[in-house]
């Protein structure tokens, strides 16, 4: 969402909320659609003996379809003004059902109630925060280039971790991950109903496009935060 950086911190009037309004209910339509489609592939995979032995009997394939991810969401973000509408939005169904993939390792991994519990105390942390942003009157875009610091901090630290194998370094990068994308929940959810009020969101094409690249965003969010809870509270299987 690159381009849609520069926003102003809220907007009024009876036009511009109706914006926010309608861009909302897209976005939260998508958002709701891309997890429906990762719970569902992780279920699958997780579930099917044949999946289960193409995925995690090496790990190339799942190797290959994060890669895919990664490359996925970097072209979604660079390639957002170019694309129509309707294939960014099949980009961002492709994206969840290859997560999907990936996430099925919580459901090995964790037990069923613990996913339960992550999943339920993910959905109210972050309607919270996204809750927030949208009636706060206060200014939270210089909350970006903190929480993107802090994100990338978070991932060396994630790396350096891998080596040494800190229990206690896990602890601590799964609590600053949760602060991090509680964060990130209500400044993104602030960006996108700020562009709901600009000149250019008139267009229904272009209204679609950030409504797509919206859900994407609240959608990793959302994800990112299930993962550290479920890492920081999560029963493991015996």
């Amino acid at each position: 969402m690159a381009q849609y950086e520069n926003y102003t911190p809220y907007i009024t009037g009876a036009d511009s909320i109706e914006a926010v309004n309608t861009l909302f209910r897209k976005v939260y339509q998508y958002m709701a659609i891309g997890l429906i489609l990762t719970s569902l592939t992780a279920w699958l995979t997780a579930s099917t003996p044949a999946m289960l032995r193409m995925f995690y009997t090496s790990q190339a394939p799942l190797i290959i379809v994060a890669v895919a991810e990664i490359g996925l969401v970097i072209f979604l973000g660079a390639a957002i003004s170019r694309l129509a509408a309707s294939t960014a939005l099949m980009l961002f169904c492709l994206y969840s059902v290859l997560n999907g993939i990936t996430c099925s390792a919580v459901l090995l991994v964790y037990t069923s109630e613990s996913v339960y519990t992550a999943f339920l105390s993910t959905a109210g942390m972050f309607g919270a925060m996204s809750l927030y942003a949208l009636y706060t009157k206060r200014d939270i875009s210089s909350w970006g280039s903190f929480l993107y610091m802090g994100l990338f901090g978070l991932i060396i630290a994630m790396v350096i971790n891998m080596f040494v194998g800190s229990t206690a370094a896990e602890m601590g990068i799964s609590i600053i991950g949760i602060i991090i994308f509680m964060g990130l929940t209500a400044y993104d959810t602030a960006k996108i109903k700020a562009l709901a009020g600009s000149a250019d969101m008139m267009d229904g094409e272009a209204f679609g496009k950030i409504a797509v690249i919206g859900a994407l965003e609240l959608y990793l969010d959302f994800i990112n935060l299930f993962l550290y809870l479920i890492r920081l509270f999560g029963k493991r299987r015996d």
